[in-house]
């Protein structure tokens, strides 16, 4: 395992970096763009985004990078001694932490309350209000996560 470390912790490194340049579209540009759209419109093209992002290379990027992580978990445990376990156990955290299970735990419930809403009704306004917020706001945290995590992953391999 301990020859493989290097190659896993380098695509690491580049599933965090993908991860984190998508999310990182949609915190500077994608959500404003869809924010300025009349309701009805942002909810459909956002939900539009939500069935097509759910594609094998996206899934594999976002949640292969995960499971990858936890290997990398392991192996900075048991080798702890060795150069840049510190960083590989801080990128393989903050990733996971970030990414996964933020996702999870608040932006699939917020895309599954929009999916659930009547864009037209007043309730649909409420609702994308709250998710342009919400939302975003948790988009950011897996944003900077992402490219933390990756850094952390480019330290460990120096």
């Amino acid at each position: 395992m301990i020859k493989l470390l290097p190659t896993l912790t380098f695509i690491a490194a580049i599933g965090a970096g993908v991860v984190g340049g998508v999310f990182f579209a949609f915190s500077n540009f994608v959500m404003a763009a869809l924010a300025r759209l009349p309701v009805p419109a942002g909810i459909a093209a956002m939900n539009s985004i939500n069935v097509t992002v759910i594609t094998p290379t996206f899934m594999t990027a976002l949640f292969g990078t995960g499971l990858i992580c936890l290997v990398l978990i392991a192996a900075a445990l048991l080798g702890w001694s060795q150069s840049g376990s510190y960083w590989l156990l801080a990128g393989a955290v903050i990733y996971l932490v970030g990414n996964p299970i933020v996702t999870m735990v608040f932006n699939v419930p917020l895309n599954d309350a929009l999916a659930a809403v009547d864009p037209a009704s007043s309730n649909g306004a409420a609702v994308w209000a709250n998710h342009l917020s919400q939302w975003v706001m948790w988009n950011h945290v897996r944003t900077v996560t992402a490219i933390v995590a990756m850094a952390c992953f480019i330290f460990a391999l120096l």
